[in-house]
């Protein structure tokens, strides 16, 4: 007695392509994570080509500034400390922990730094987001006619102002979320 296998539905094999371009697509990033500098140059080539296109089209800016505005907030959260030191503070006053703070004295506990979005999500993200913008502009429904400089100025002051923020919420509570510019100890000395 034969069994004759099932018939594969257009669904169930849409459903295996899919799969399989996803585990394709998922080993290519995995190959890239250790190029960060590669990576970081192809997506500032992006944005380059999609500030072009926004510049010889003359038109999509509310696809740009919002692109801006996201591009800032990926970039605060890449800033910004995993777990909030003044959130920690905050809660540790109320619970009546005053040790819930970082460290500020040689012989307290090593906190390392960890980053609320790590750096290659914030990399995805942020060229995800622009091939997203880019394709936006090539559909005349996203060209919204606004008044272009008052955008660009809004979006300056709202740098500024959140940058202003973020660099003050770091010197309060003492946490440089860059690796440069740190003192690096030699393993074996430990000097």
């Amino acid at each position: 007695m034969d069994s004759a296998e099932p018939e594969q539905t257009p669904f169930s094999a849409v459903t295996a392509q899919t799969s399989r371009f996803s585990r394709q697509y998922q080993a290519y990033l995995d190959k890239s994570t250790p190029f960060t500098t590669y990576r970081w140059v192809g997506t500032g080539a992006l944005l380059l080509v999609f500030f072009l296109r926004i510049v010889i089209a003359e038109g999509w800016y509310i696809v740009c500034y919002s692109l801006g505005i996201y591009l800032l907030n990926l970039f605060l959260a890449f800033l910004q400390p995993k777990f909030d030191p003044s959130l920690t503070q905050d809660e540790g006053i109320e619970d009546g922990d005053a040790s819930a703070s970082l460290p500020t004295k040689q012989d307290e506990e090593f906190r390392p730094f960890i980053r609320r979005l790590p750096e290659f999500k914030f990399w995805y993200s942020a060229t995800r987001a622009i091939a997203i913008g880019f394709l936006c502009t090539w559909f005349e429904v996203f060209n919204v006619p606004v008044f272009w400089p008052v955008l660009v100025v809004y979006w300056i002051i709202l740098f500024c102002l959140t940058m202003r923020r973020q660099i003050q919420h770091m010197i309060k509570y003492r946490y440089v979320p860059f690796s440069f510019g740190k003192a690096k100890y030699n393993q074996r000395t430990g000097h």
